[in-house]
């Protein structure tokens, strides 16, 4: 009987910010929301092979996406440190509701085409240069310092199941009732994060003080300056920029394995994300019961990560590729969540929306360089080549974020508060 109120206490320990009312709102809501997003981006690309047959159209699909990302994301931030953070994702999350429908009624109308997909792309990327990083902002203000590493442990779990759920929903329906319905669900799922942040008690959060109306451009220098003299954030920033940009474009680089490697199709290129996202779960599993987020977990799950996806270039079997792309799964979510919880835990609160703005320009808003690069590589050297290569990028920037680990060992985490605020 001990045993199992033991056990009984263990599980909860691993979930034990969903005791958090506001948090649980929030993460189921975002697992709807997300599991539609996934649907959408899997129906998308296929949609956009289908109408073009080109590598390139579909690089160039998550180029426009996310060059709003790297052009404005330390511009969100220094927005996510004045605005009210919940306020704020309400509106972004009400834009990309009413994003996906224009998408679901053109393509379910037949008037779909490629300009236009890129035209709701770049809406869509604009308004996550605000929303991403507000977002992780926003769980510290949830949960509190303490739970934070279990809360950012969780929402990746939850991302990932959701990345799991969302192609196997859209294989389904777009084998049953066609593309466009899948535009339309995802729609409809902006509705129950919406839902969440309105339903939260404003009384039960903690907010970070805001950063002060000054000129954005200062506040932009304010946080650049904080994070280069702050070593523990700047090495975290410098891997981050490499697997961020070659290795983790995933929505590139997956549909062009299913379509010209493997030859499977929307099937095959479910699997190969249904795959990466039970990888990803078990690490989020593995890091939400760890609880610690240390700088060696970091570089060693980033120099792992970049040698399965080198191997996976290698590879020409939907089973050996998927078995790989699982423990790809496995070690970017142990790479991904280490970084994140170190950003936030090292951050004070009103620089933290611009430190995450760093976070999200180099892990989404490098996407366009990443993107671009795939596909004139896949139309040079082939696709399996290109694999490899982005590989050895990544491995560039694993090596100098060890090196410079290294010759700052001893170096304070965290700069005085006059540099940071000069």
């Amino acid at each position: 009987m001990r045993s199992m109120v033991e056990g009984a206490r263990a599980v909860g320990h691993g979930f034990r910010a969903l005791s958090n009312r506001n948090y649980r709102l929030f993460w189921f809501g975002q697992l709807v929301s997300v599991a539609g997003t996934w649907m959408q981006d899997t129906a998308l690309a296929l949609l956009v092979l289908h109408l073009t047959n080109s590598p390139l159209a579909l690089g160039l699909t998550m180029t426009v996406r996310f060059t709003p990302a790297l052009l404005f994301s330390l511009f969100g931030g220094v927005l996510a440190d004045r605005l009210p953070k919940r306020a704020t994702l309400i509106g972004t999350q009400s834009i990309q509701l009413a994003v996906a429908l224009v998408l679901a009624v053109l393509t379910s109308t037949g008037a779909i085409t490629v300009a236009l997909i890129y035209a709701l792309a770049a809406l869509r990327g604009t308004v996550d240069a605000v929303d991403m990083h507000t977002r992780q902002a926003f769980i510290a203000e949830m949960v509190g310092t303490k739970d934070l590493p279990n809360a950012v442990a969780l929402n990746s779990m939850q991302f990932n199941v959701a990345r799991i759920v969302g192609p196997a929903i859209a294989a389904i329906v777009i084998g049953t009732v066609g593309t466009a319905t899948c535009f339309y669900l995802n729609a409809a799922s902006f509705m129950a994060v919406i839902g969440a942040y309105l339903a939260m008690r404003e009384s039960q959060l903690s907010p970070a003080a805001r950063a002060p109306r000054e000129g954005m451009v200062r506040q932009v220098r304010q946080g650049l300056r904080y994070a280069v003299s702050t070593p523990d954030v700047l090495v975290i920033l410098m891997v981050m920029a490499a697997i961020g940009t070659f290795g983790y474009n995933f929505q590139t680089m997956l549909p062009l394995l299913a379509t010209y490697v493997l030859h499977s199709g929307a099937t095959g290129l479910s699997l190969l994300l249904a795959s990466m996202g039970i990888g990803s779960v078990v690490a989020g599993l593995v890091v939400a019961y760890r609880g610690k987020a240390t700088l060696q977990l970091l570089l060693v799950a980033a120099a792992i990560f970049t040698g399965i996806l080198f191997v996976v270039g290698l590879s020409r079997w939907q089973p050996v590729t998927a078995v790989l792309v699982f423990l790809m799964g496995v070690c970017g979510v142990l790479f991904m969540t280490t970084a994140n919880t170190r950003l936030q835990l090292v951050v004070p609160g009103h620089m933290r929306g611009r430190v995450m703005g760093m976070y999200t320009l180099l892990f989404a808003g490098t996407t366009p360089i990443g993107s671009l690069l795939i596909w004139i590589l896949a139309e040079k050297t082939g696709v399996p080549a290109m694999v490899m290569e982005m590989a050895g990028l990544c491995a560039l920037g694993v090596l100098g974020g060890l090196w410079y680990a290294r010759r700052t060992r001893n170096a304070s985490l965290t700069p005085s508060a006059e540099l940071a605020e000069d």
